[in-house]
């Protein structure tokens, strides 16, 4: 009997894509350990890193790594399967639509921080929707809906400075010196 054996061929792209997801992953698991003021409520350090792969490498890659941030980063904390990765998901995929059409808008007028902060609100818009439609069926759930917005504008605001900061500080390497 003959042995069968398949070959997965790894590209650069997903080896770039495996690395900018494990920062993302090490971010979320850090921020789980943080206490916070209201459930719900955290600054999103993992979207710093989804930014800059935005700018980067386009909306694809960025796709990738947020999503496989949700899903390790929920195996590793475990929620995989509860509420609160339902809750991540749909944040995820949300803040993915807005920054799909916040990344065709004029660079010249729209960078990192007003991305950010979009898809902090399309974030915390998509959690609230579900968190209405499945967990809390009650309108009473719209009433957090100021407060949530105010920390999607302050952590929206400080993410996507940090994530300016961070790609001006290291350039994008060219396409000859990125590592494979």
């Amino acid at each position: 009997m003959g042995e069968s054996s398949l070959e997965l061929r790894v590209t650069p792209a997903d080896r770039r894509i495996a690395r900018y997801a494990a920062a993302a992953i090490a971010l979320t698991v850090a921020e789980a350990a943080i206490p916070s003021p209201l459930p719900g409520v955290k600054p999103g350090l993992a979207n710093i890193v989804v930014l800059i792969v935005l700018a980067r490498h386009g909306w694809r890659e960025a796709a990738w790594v947020s999503l496989l941030r949700v899903l390790a980063g929920s195996l590793l904390v475990g929620q995989f399967l509860a509420p609160g990765f339902f809750l991540s998901l749909t944040g995820a995929l949300t803040s993915l639509v807005a920054l799909a059409l916040a990344a065709r808008l004029p660079a010249r007028w729209f960078g990192p921080v007003s991305q950010s902060i979009l898809a902090a609100f399309a974030h915390v818009g998509g959690q609230v929707l579900l968190a209405r439609a499945w967990l809390v069926p009650h309108d009473g759930v719209f009433y957090l809906v100021p407060v949530f917005a105010l920390f999607a504008l302050v952590f929206g605001i400080v993410n996507g400075l940090a994530a300016a900061r961070l790609m001006s500080a290291a350039p994008a390497p060219s396409a000859a010196m990125r590592p494979g």
